[in-house]
């Protein structure tokens, strides 16, 4: 019986520890240290919620930049990718789909490739990046779409270029554009004179 108790208060205190203590300091840690990030990079518009720096979210207007696509319609509840196996023919049909409607909307031939990142999704389905070439494939039609003069258009292509995000530690991953922030500054350009 002593044994029972002992393990009962062993299993009691660790209970209280690390399911209690433990995650409330690590939450308190990251509130103190990082309260941005802890909240969930949430972007606010004049008191109003508009987005996360940090997710991926469905831009289909076309008049801003497009981000790559998700396999769970951008939702974080059920974030994963398709599990489609590179055989299969439901993926390959979404493949060509994804670059019919891009090259069609963008104003592309059949010779200019589309980026890998606007036809696959991410393994997460919430990849809030593309690829620089991406973007840039995108700025005629955004242009377009909002009437730039040929002078906005050249500071949208630079808009692009500041953009760019270097590796991590500059060496890991590819240089890549956070679509959210991006699509910020394009309003912010369209407003300004």
């Amino acid at each position: 019986m002593k044994s029972l108790l002992r393990a009962f208060l062993i299993l009691l205190a660790l209970t209280i520890v690390t399911g209690l203590l433990y995650p409330l300091a690590t939450t308190l840690a990251a509130v103190v240290c990082f309260p941005r990030q802890a909240h969930g990079s949430l972007a606010y518009s004049k008191g109003r919620l508009i987005g996360s720096r940090l997710i991926g979210q469905n831009f289909s207007d076309r008049r801003y930049f497009w981000p790559r696509p998700s396999a769970t319609n951008y939702s974080a509840m059920p974030s994963g990718g398709s599990n489609l196996i590179s055989l299969s023919d439901t993926l390959r049909a979404q493949v060509n789909a994804r670059r019919a409607a891009f090259r069609s909307a963008n104003g592309l031939t059949e010779r200019d490739t589309v980026p890998n990142d606007m036809l696959f999704t991410s393994g997460s389905g919430l990849d809030p990046h593309i690829s620089p070439a991406a973007a840039r494939l995108q700025i005629e039609r955004i242009a377009r779409e909002r009437a730039f003069t040929d002078a906005k258009k050249t500071a949208l292509a630079a808009l692009v270029e500041r953009s760019i995000l270097k590796p991590q530690l500059g060496f890991l991953g590819e240089p890549r554009i956070n679509v959210f922030y991006l699509n910020q500054a394009l309003d912010l350009l369209n407003q300004a004179q």
